[in-house]
């Protein structure tokens, strides 16, 4: 699952792939992909040697590591939801909310982060790869001279960017496999693109294969739990005194501050509580959901959407009631099933079954009432600025775009 994966797959984006490399790392030779690997693996990169990038990115589990927020150094859980890495490269941005923006520069926050690997410096890090026989030679044949912070950050990017999987039976239904897709795939793909308003932050085209629109969104998560309004009050207190990298790392990994989301960045009101859109590919083997982990199933997930998330001051727009009935959620996962990679079909599949079963008896987000509007407008009880203002339920019919590749 490690290994490096070819080009040659249905849907996979090459001319994206060449624009998307940086100009300081465009050449991937084969000797730093295996630099890269060999530090991905490498616990000697934390400050008690016992986690490694592939800790919270473990190739077995999509490059994820499934828990809901991730465990680093002497057993203490951060704030968000590792992100797989596989495909990542097409990210315009990195980390949920976005505060970084290439993988070189991703690669170096965690090693630093007091709670996930816990190097206390850049000095100290390359202290340890110095002590190395092995990457002082490596780094001279790849790099020239011996281990630097840069270089380590270019050698795990470069690593990182041969993860990608397409190839998924809905790659090649869109390139004309009309069989590729079951019935109820197709019609989860419908509902995709209209009832269930996905496509409005899920489109999918030849620049954004990842199902995402590279955008952040306040969908409702963040007021799961918390008095959300009061640490939005908070946040505008505290990034107003500024801070750098190492202080917006902390505030997103160590603090309930990490609700905030993109907002720590942009210190924007518009983005409270926004977090990236997630991309759907490999989704059955990349859960638990959202970049807190809320959600345990797809079923959950959907469920959310359906009643219009959770109601908050800062609520993207686009969050509405959808009034999806069970067969249409069914549908709906069918579909994004459909997203998964070869690599991953046979975990998908067992993931998908313990999902489904799991859906006929515990669904802590499902809200009927919700989904079918009969909260908000339709209820005396609920009015104001915070109400439901979707759209009516007959104004949401199916869409009926055309299938396959017509």
């Amino acid at each position: 699952m490690a290994d490096p994966e070819p080009a040659k797959q249905a849907g996979f984006p090459h001319d994206l792939y060449r624009w998307v490399l940086p100009a300081d790392n465009l050449e991937r030779p084969p000797a730093k992909i295996g630099l890269g690997r060999a530090l991905f693996f490498d616990r000697r990169l934390s400050l008690d040697m016992k986690e490694s990038c592939s800790t919270c990115h473990d190739p077995e589990k999509g490059f994820t590591d499934q828990l809901p927020t991730s465990m680093g150094i002497h057993n203490q859980f951060g704030k968000r939801n590792a992100p797989s890495i596989v495909n990542a490269t097409f990210n315009i941005l990195q980390f949920w909310d976005g505060r970084e923006p290439a993988l070189e520069d991703q690669a170096k926050r965690p090693i630093l982060n007091p709670i996930e690997l816990g190097m206390p410096d850049e000095k100290t890090v390359v202290e340890r790869l110095n002590s190395a026989p092995e990457y002082q030679k490596a780094f001279m044949d790849v790099f020239g001279h011996r281990p630097n912070f840069d270089d380590m950050a270019k050698a795990l990017a470069s690593y990182e960017r041969t993860q990608v999987a397409f190839d998924s039976p809905f790659d090649k239904f869109i390139e004309g496999d009309d069989k590729a897709l079951t019935d109820e795939q197709k019609h989860g793909w419908s509902i995709f693109n209209g009832k269930g308003r996905c496509m409005s932050c899920h489109g999918v085209n030849g620049v954004q294969p990842m199902f995402s629109d590279n955008r952040f969104h306040n969908i409702g998560v963040s007021a799961h739990n918390k008095d959300f309004v009061e640490l939005a009050r908070k946040g505008l207190s505290l990034v107003a005194q500024g801070g750098g990298r190492e202080e917006l790392d902390r505030l997103a990994i160590q603090t309930d501050l990490s609700e905030l989301g993109r907002f720590l960045v942009t210190q924007q009101p518009h983005d409270i509580g926004a977090f990236r859109t997630m991309g759907l590919r490999n989704l059955l083997v990349t859960e638990p959901y959202f970049h807190d982990g809320s959600q345990a199933t797809l079923w959950d997930t959907i469920d959310h959407y359906n009643k219009g998330g959770v109601q908050n001051p800062y609520l993207d727009g686009g969050i509405v009631p959808l009034g999806l009935s069970e067969q249409e959620i069914d549908d709906l996962v069918a579909f994004l099933k459909s997203l998964t990679s070869p690599r991953y079909a046979e975990a998908a599949e067992h993931e998908f079954a313990a999902q489904l079963a799991r859906s006929k008896t515990d669904r802590p987000q499902r809200d009927v009432d919700g989904a079918m509007g009969t909260k908000g407008r339709n209820d005396q009880n609920l009015s104001g600025p915070f109400g439901d203002i979707g759209p009516d339920m007959d104004q949401m019919k199916e869409d009926p775009a055309q299938l396959g590749n017509q």
